[in-house]
């Protein structure tokens, strides 16, 4: 249990990741303060284990200073490609420091310095902003989350192709996002992760051959890796992304993560390991 005794906002406690951390911090006993956008998600966060809810928006200062008031450390995390995010994210240190927030935690994204995709830039500016607040900080890169094979899992067990709109051949990074949650959780209820910057990433740089073959291993069904074209609509920050992924990928070094978490991270084959249970109960 942590000796921490003050009380944290968690920002996207109802989301499908960012919603991790509320029962990594009340694991620990730490006060939570669950911050949503509509109030039926509130029984929901309730469930985790967040001790009251906070409804606000955003994009909307006055509901975030609400949210804000009466606590002392507060985890943040932008919604993804939100419009204007490094003005959002800005605004809510400021608003932090003004209610008396002496600690922020920001899930913010591995490579924040590339420059050319929009949804890495605008963690900078948000990093800049604790940072010249003077405020005690811990900054999250994590790598791609496993999380988000979850779609994909399910269509490839179902067709025997693993699709993405970038090459099968470039090699990414990834991390379960419990992990990330977890490191989050000690990072605001204890000191010794405070003032750094963490690259966060499992074990491994897979290119989707790689994670084919690893739900081929799994599940005994053949999977096959494919590139798919991204959609006519596809808005133009999200193509820069997979022409980014598509020539390079994105990789991170799993030390850092070893080390704030004291043991081994999660695998991505033990998380595909999951999922396969979860089909075999359903």
């Amino acid at each position: 249990m942590s000796g921490y005794s003050g009380k944290v906002l968690a920002v996207g406690a109802a989301g499908e990741f960012a919603g991790l951390v509320v029962p990594a911090l009340a694991k620990r006993g730490v006060r939570v303060r669950g911050l949503v956008r509509r109030e039926e998600q509130a029984a929901g966060v309730l469930s985790r284990g967040a001790e009251e809810v906070a409804v606000a928006d955003l994009t909307d200062r006055d509901s975030v200073r609400k949210a804000l008031a009466g606590v002392d450390r507060a985890f943040y995390i932008a919604p993804a490609f939100a419009r204007h995010e490094a003005d959002i994210g800005r605004a809510f240190v400021a608003d932090a420091v003004a209610a008396g927030v002496t600690r922020i935690v920001f899930s913010s994204v591995v490579h924040p310095v590339l420059s050319a995709l929009i949804n890495h830039a605008a963690k900078a500016p948000v990093e800049e902003a604790v940072l010249d607040a003077g405020l005690e900080f811990t900054f999250l890169h994590p790598a791609l989350y496993f999380q988000m094979l979850r779609r994909g899992w399910r269509s490839a067990v179902d067709t025997g192709v693993l699709a993405e709109p970038w090459s099968a051949d470039t090699r990414f990074s990834r991390v379960d996002y419990r992990d990330v949650a977890e490191v989050a959780a000690r990072a605001l209820s204890g000191d010794d992760l405070l003032s750094g910057t963490f690259d966060l990433a499992a074990p491994g740089e897979l290119s989707r051959h790689d994670v084919a073959a690893l739900i081929t291993e799994v599940t005994g069904r053949p999977v096959r890796a494919e590139r798919a074209e991204p959609g006519p609509g596809t808005p133009p920050p999200m193509r820069a992304m997979f022409e980014h992924y598509d020539r390079i990928g994105l990789t991170a070094n799993p030390l850092p993560l070893r080390a704030a978490l004291g043991r081994e991270p999660r695998s991505l084959r033990a998380y595909f390991e999951e999922l396969a249970q979860e089909e075999s109960q359903a």
